[in-house]
């Protein structure tokens, strides 16, 4: 694929695009919507194959009480005061959280994201010491959350919403118990009425698994967290959605799911991603062994471990054999492919345009931002608005997205340790670049990879916008060849990577029931 031929016909839409989304990567990243008329409520999704649980498995509760019971008509008692007399606070609180609360949940994921993006800095002696979840305060503080940290806490938390919602939605229609409006027509429902059965409710689903996970993903956030989910909790109450055994009975899956999730993520390998020394050195060592070149980190000081030489080891979402999803090697330094790209390089470094910087920039997603992982999901979460996507079907939108972002993301770094290819940086005298030099390998392109396997699930999903998503990719991948931090091979091959792997997502994604 030539990446450049390809976004010269679509320039001029990236670019309108670009220009209206033009505050994408500023903090808050609070979206402005209120809640919204589902365009369907999916009343088969109870029986959509889950991800972490074996198809036919059930998390159990408890059959409800009957509407007509006194011990439920207490229930709508205790509904009706709560959702009067609100204070402002708790109008407030109501309108943030709307019937979609997966999303809100996944805007504080990213602002996590954001905050924790902070690369460790050296110590007086020159020396690096790195996070460690043993030591979260620090210093550094744990995590940095770099692109492939931020894509496994993304996929994490969207996949145990996205079971959780199918186990609500299962007894939401075995068991049928109205909304609270509907057996009491004088409670007032702060949202679009819908025919949604409350019993579990999926509101309490999210917002334990939710809060769960990213406790567990950023230690040092827990006061922040529980109070956000407390906040959730309440607001379900105040809106008129939920009664307390609703609530209590969607808690109950949502400690199903995060239990299950956090049990994979044990053993995962993510904890040994990041690699010491002696290890690191034995990876460049057998890259030049193979190949007779290797990356060298071009810092000062130097680091002396790049970042997260392992992760290419751990364990994949759909992916069975990473090497199915290998590329071939790169061009060897000197070879008439590799000179071609490099006075590319040195051509844009001499005369980048406006655009091609502002291209550059806009997409440079690093430190203090919500990385490229975080890029797609803000991009995809107006797409699910757009479609008025209800929380189960918004959950497996962002379950497959960042599924195959992290696959994407271990392939990725699987290439980039197994060929340890120099960046530009090392391998063309004098050169610089328009932004930093990231801290690991170059073939393949993380954005590429990233990228294109997230414009293919966001194709898949949303087919009215594969054009555009699909073009979002290739400025992805362009951007980092105009940044000067990669050559075109890296980008073009990063992009073909990233759509191999999407593939084995969108096959397990047409096999689950939803289409």
């Amino acid at each position: 694929m030539n990446i450049k031929k390809i976004l010269t016909g679509s320039f001029s839409l990236i670019l309108i695009v670009t220009s209206v989304t033009s505050c994408e990567n500023d903090l808050p990243t609070n979206f402005p919507f209120t809640a919204y008329e589902f365009s369907d409520l999916d009343m088969d999704g109870g029986n959509w194959q889950p991800i972490l649980f074996a198809s036919g498995s059930r998390i159990v509760i408890d059959a409800p009480s009957a509407v007509n019971s006194s011990e439920y008509q207490t229930e709508l008692a205790a509904l009706k005061s709560a959702s009067q007399n609100l204070s402002g606070s708790q109008v407030n609180a109501v309108d943030y959280w709307t019937n979609n609360p997966a999303i809100r949940w996944n805007e504080i994921a990213l602002e996590l994201a954001a905050k924790y993006n902070l690369i460790p800095p050296p110590n007086p002696d020159g020396t690096y010491t790195l996070p460690t979840p043993a030591n979260p305060q620090g210093p550094p503080l744990f995590p940095f959350a770099h692109p492939p940290y931020t894509s496994r806490m993304l996929a994490y938390l969207s996949v145990a919403q996205f079971d959780g919602l199918i186990a609500a939605w299962y007894y939401k229609y075995e068991y049928n118990r109205p909304a609270p409006y509907v057996t009491d027509n004088s409670i007032s429902y702060a949202y679009k009425k819908n025919a949604l059965p409350s019993y579990p409710s999926e509101g309490a689903v999210i917002a334990i698994a939710s809060r769960d996970i990213l406790k567990a993903m950023f230690p040092l956030e827990h006061d922040y967290i529980n109070a956000k989910a407390e906040e959730h909790l309440n607001s379900l109450m105040w809106s008129g959605s939920n009664t307390t055994s609703d609530i209590e009975a969607g808690k109950a899956i949502g400690t199903a799911v995060k239990t299950a999730a956090l049990a994979r993520a044990s053993t995962d390998k993510m904890s040994a991603a990041q690699a010491p020394k002696p290890v690191s050195d034995a990876i460049k060592k057998s890259a030049f062994d193979r190949f007779g070149w290797a990356w060298d980190n071009m810092e000062s000081p130097v680091r002396p471990v790049g970042l997260t030489p392992l992760f290419g080891q751990v364990t994949m979402w759909n992916v069975t054999n990473i090497l199915d999803v290998r590329p071939v090697p790169p061009p060897a330094p000197g070879s008439v492919e590799f000179e071609r790209d490099a006075e590319e390089l040195k051509g844009f470094a001499k005369s980048v345009t406006d655009k091609q910087r502002k291209i550059a920039n806009w997409w440079s997603d690093g430190l203090g931002t919500y990385t490229p992982p975080g890029h797609w999901n803000r991009r995809t979460k107006e797409y699910i608005i757009k479609y008025e996507m209800n929380p189960l079907r918004t959950a497996r939108t962002f379950a497959y997205l960042n599924m195959a972002i992290m696959d994407a993301g271990i392939a990725c770094w699987d290439a980039k340790y197994y060929y340890h290819f120099p960046r530009p940086i090392q391998t063309i005298n004098g050169f610089k670049t328009i932004i930093g030099t990231p801290n690991f390998p170059s073939y393949t392109s993380g954005h590429s990879a990233f990228s294109g396997a997230a414009a293919e699930v966001v194709a898949y999903i949303f087919p009215a916008e594969a054009q555009v998503a699909r073009d979002w990719a290739l400025e992805a991948a362009e951007s980092r060849i105009y940044a000067g931090i990669h050559y075109r091979f890296d980008s073009e091959v990063g992009i073909e990577q990233g759509k191999k792997v999407a593939k084995y997502t969108i096959d397990k994604a047409k096999l689950d029931g939803a289409d």
